[in-house]
């Protein structure tokens, strides 16, 4: 169990679709823009994120740990962000919660 500084801890922890994919997105560094097309091309087009969405989840996710700003160029004002290893403590409970629930919602509906 790991403890934030809210001392919330992270197993209970539901992500945000867009949180989700922003945290996938970023196994890899990326800058904002790349992060919105790629959360759309991973959500087939689905969840599509507009820029202040994307910087309150970036601003949130800096706060939390769970991913960090890397250092940039010093004119440049593109700003990539990587996942933390806390942040892939996150999302991998979440890939879990997420599969239990798939698991639990076949064996119920489809009677297996």
């Amino acid at each position: 169990m790991i403890m934030q500084k809210n001392k919330e801890t992270v197993e209970n922890i539901a992500l945000t679709e867009a949180v989700y994919y922003v945290l996938l997105s970023v196994i890899e560094p990326m800058h904002g823009y790349g992060i919105m097309k790629n959360v759309s091309a991973l959500s087939n087009n689905r969840v599509n994120l507009a820029p202040g969405t994307l910087y309150g989840a970036i601003e949130t996710m800096l706060r939390k740990n769970w991913i960090s700003a890397l250092p940039g160029e010093k004119n440049s004002r593109k700003k990539e962000y990587q996942i933390t290893k806390t942040g892939k403590i996150v999302l991998n409970i979440e890939i879990q919660r997420l599969r239990e629930l798939i698991d639990n919602g076949e064996k119920i509906f489809r009677g297996k």
